[in-house]
């Protein structure tokens, strides 16, 4: 029997474009089964999230990801810890276990550079990032990579210290990049807005929109977290990575729903169909909107890109 892989995906160099092309070719082999599991610590924001998957033949696998929002601003670590293992397709065979910081962040960002590869303009200059925790800068780097237009990056958050040295602590060259005091202003600026907070109340407007932006929405994954108000999803074309857990699951479709701003019918594709050819952006002054919620298809095919990658070092 070949040797269990302990992987520490924090020690793995790759170019983000590579990840982004896994998950691509992910989608277009087919997703198979995918299940979802929330523990929430009662009187508290903290939760525990379990996703499994399973490509028929390929693989299968599961992620653990304790999330304890408050950990950054105490200084008690990141919010985000996981621990995936990942299983061979043929026999079941545990293949490798997989820890480390940036395997959720690589994910959630290669996840969000594919929806921006397929909706976004081609010719985007500016990002305005709405969030400076942990996820904001992976974000940043995977978004740069599909859209090399960019020229200028803007980081707005809600304790402007940590915008400012977010920003400081950013160089790319040929990029410029700072911090913002208005949310508003950067965001009417931006062609890509993406939102990394674990807010449950709107920081995205939709009559901040400009026509033609590109909006990434990342932080919600309960019906009563929120990014984006009910006008942003008025006015914005939609896609999401999942339906299943997108629609169900997320305060910006969970609640506009509610509201009667959105119906489910309103969603246009998911990644999967996106990737198979599925039309996204109709026109340059069209406003696109995608809702990256996860799942543990992604964290699988990022398990298995991982495992031949480390293989391969090995």
């Amino acid at each position: 029997m070949a040797p269990i892989l302990a992987i520490d995906a924090d020690a793995l160099e790759f170019d983000p474009l590579w990840l982004v092309e896994r998950l691509r070719d992910g989608h277009r082999q087919g997703i198979g089964a995918v299940e979802r599991l929330l523990l929430e610590e009662p009187g508290a924001p903290n939760s525990l999230l379990t996703w499994t998957a399973w490509q028929p033949g390929a693989a299968l696998g599961a992620k653990l990801a304790a999330v304890f929002p408050g950990n950054e601003g105490r200084g008690a670590g990141p919010n985000i810890r996981s621990v995936v293992v990942l299983f061979d397709g043929q026999d079941g065979k545990p293949q490798a276990v997989i820890t480390g910081e940036s395997f959720t962040r690589a994910k959630t960002a290669a996840d969000s550079a594919l929806g921006a590869d397929l909706l976004a303009r081609p010719d985007a200059a500016t990002l305005a990032v709405l969030g400076a925790g942990a996820q904001a800068e992976t974000q940043i780097r995977y978004l740069l990579a599909v859209r090399p237009s960019i020229r200028r990056v803007v980081i707005w958050n809600r304790t402007a210290e940590k915008a400012r040295d977010l920003a400081a602590a950013l160089s790319v060259p040929g990029i410029e990049i700072g911090a913002v005091e208005d949310a508003e202003a950067a965001v009417r600026a931006a062609d890509i807005v993406s939102c990394v907070t674990a807010s449950r109340e709107p920081v995205l407007r939709g009559a901040w929109l400009k026509p033609g932006a590109h909006v990434d929405l990342v932080g919600s994954f309960t019906p009563e977290m929120r990014e984006a108000d009910d006008a942003a999803m008025r006015r914005a074309r939609l896609f999401v990575d999942t339906r299943r857990f997108a629609v169900g699951h997320c305060g910006e479709f969970t609640q506009a729903i509610a509201a009667g701003a959105i119906a489910p019918a309103d969603v246009v594709a998911d990644l999967a169909e996106l990737c198979a050819g599925a039309a996204g952006r109709r026109s340059a002054d069209e406003i696109t909107l995608f809702k990256n919620a996860g799942g543990g298809h992604l964290d699988l095919m990022v398990a298995r890109a991982f495992h031949e990658l480390a293989s391969c070092i090995d």
